[in-house]
């Protein structure tokens, strides 16, 4: 695969990829289908969600299909990583890594030294793959209406 088909791309509230952004994500986490609960936000996610997105924090891809994609949202004295997903003929290629990669440079850029996303309790594999990335488990949260723990959130203390 050539360079420039695995640099990251930044997306505008017009990119005619948006929908594509879209199908890669409910593609992506339809794993995760009975396994959590409650369901996936993705459920909730829609072009205008994603336009949304672009204006008040960045959508970044990997490929015209494309392949890969994470949002980043800047929150105070943080970097907020979500919707990190790659196409399940890509995973294994490193495209999570370059995207989380650019997430710290996007946060050197805005002068934050904290990467922070949360991942659901269930998803054992996501923890690790974000553990050997770097991220550290800070702490706990339950969805509304859920008297346990749903989510865990991690953080990367970037020097």
């Amino acid at each position: 695969m050539s360079d420039a088909a695995q640099t990251p791309q930044r997306l505008n509230p017009d990119s005619p990829m948006l929908p594509k952004v879209l199908t890669l994500i409910r593609n992506s986490f339809a794993y995760m289908e009975g396994r959590i609960d409650p369901p996936s936000s993705m459920h909730r996610l829609t072009e205008g969600a994603l336009r949304d997105q672009t204006r008040d924090g960045e959508i970044w891809v990997i490929g015209d299909r494309p392949d890969a994609v994470i949002f980043l949202t800047p929150k105070p004295g943080r970097l907020y990583l979500s919707k990190l997903a790659v196409d399940q003929d890509r995973r294994g290629q490193g495209l999570a890594r370059l995207l989380v990669d650019l997430a710290e440079s996007r946060a050197a850029a805005l002068g934050l030294q904290i990467l922070e996303l949360q991942t659901r309790v269930e998803l054992i594999e996501n923890h690790a793959a974000f553990a050997c990335m770097g991220f550290v488990k800070t702490g706990e949260t339950a969805h509304t209406g859920f008297g346990r723990t749903t989510s865990i959130t991690m953080q990367k203390r970037l020097v």
